[in-house]
């Protein structure tokens, strides 16, 4: 079968893949469309260290195509979303409702492919770029056969990641303002988020002039190439700002957007070893920075939910989706994505 590998050096689409049966507690999924995400990019360039050959891939949506022993919530044939945490469902985190913390979903790569006899990693305990990929049970979540699959595997990271950091993470409500720092693919989903959140301020800040129109589609009511703008609608500063790039200096300059008891929180993936700083005595007034990982999400809840706001419209993923690739044109795609031409590149099966 077809996927997309790195081998530390360079990504390529291969046709020889193999994959295992599904074990207990497994599903086999046939991809239909996966997202080509910033986590993606961040393994080709050694931002995100992983261990390699590794079949790429983490933001994807398909078609249950096997179920090992004890699987019960979805079947054959059913359309699923897929998660990249495998949590075990049975540790102190997991019961307490986080399982973004369980220790399980964590730096634990499995290695269920095979390829000229040579085992590969999962990226993510996904790997959504190759035709079948095998998860754990837990993650794969059912959804209505009504949503185009390019939408829905957008879902499994960029919505999970954006809006939840919104809702779950930040818990922004009523009436606060948001300042949001980089507006592609995770952007522009804490964007909407604010704006489910009911956000009564919501400024975009991008170098790019030309993710003006798409950031205010998305819920922006202002939008600036710089932060300096956004301190002239916010004179005291914001309640909530969101560094969705991945630089210390954005990093810096969100703290400092701060208003009293203001968030700062943390999206953006920068290089491991990079530091950040601060004023110290900025942080006083009861003002916070905020880790997140993958959205503080609940999938099982959370895809749910989403999946039945953009039925009701209010949530929006087709907009999302600005170009659609063949597996084969993976170089392509990562070349518009990187250059910024694509809010999501999708690769379809």
């Amino acid at each position: 079968m077809k996927g997309v590998i790195f081998d530390g050096e360079q990504a390529r689409t291969v046709d020889d893949l193999e994959i295992r049966d599904p074990g207990p507690g497994e599903v086999l999924v046939a991809v239909s469309a996966a997202g080509l995400c910033h986590s993606d990019l961040s393994v080709l360039d050694g931002t995100i260290p992983f261990p390699v050959p590794v079949v790429l891939g983490h933001e994807g949506a398909g078609v249950v195509a096997e179920v090992g022993a004890g699987v019960t919530h979805v079947q054959p044939g059913d359309h699923v979303c897929l998660s990249t945490l495998a949590n075990c469902g049975a540790c102190a985190e997991c019961d307490r409702g986080r399982p973004t913390m369980c220790r399980k979903a964590i730096g634990m790569p499995q290695r269920p492919f095979l390829r000229e006899g040579r085992p590969l990693y999962q990226f993510a305990s996904n790997s959504a770029f190759a035709e079948r990929t095998l998860v754990k049970a837990v993650q794969a979540v059912r959804i209505p056969k009504d949503i185009p699959m390019a939408s829905a595997a957008l879902i499994g990271c960029g919505v999970l990641t954006g809006v939840g950091a919104v809702l779950n993470r930040a818990r922004v409500e009523h009436g606060d303002s948001v300042v949001v720092i980089g507006t592609g693919g995770i952007g522009l989903n804490v964007i909407q988020g604010a704006r489910i959140a009911g956000a009564l301020t919501v400024v975009a800040v991008d170098s790019n002039p030309a993710k003006e129109g798409v950031a205010r589609r998305f819920g922006a009511g202002h939008f600036f190439t710089s932060v300096e703008g956004a301190r002239d609608v916010l004179p005291t500063g914001a309640d909530h700002v969101f560094e969705c790039v991945g630089r210390v200096e954005l990093v810096r300059q969100a703290v400092d957007l701060l208003d009293r008891r203001g968030q700062a929180v943390l999206l953006g993936v920068p290089p491991a070893g990079a530091e950040a700083s601060f004023l110290v005595s900025s942080m006083y007034l009861d003002k916070s920075i905020l880790g997140c990982r993958y959205g503080s999400s609940r999938p099982q809840r959370d895809v749910a939910l989403y999946a039945e706001m953009y039925r009701e419209g209010r949530l929006l993923l087709d907009e999302l989706v600005t170009e659609t690739y063949g597996v084969d044109e993976f170089e392509k795609a990562v070349a518009d994505a990187r250059g910024g031409l694509a809010a999501r590149a999708v690769l379809t099966f």
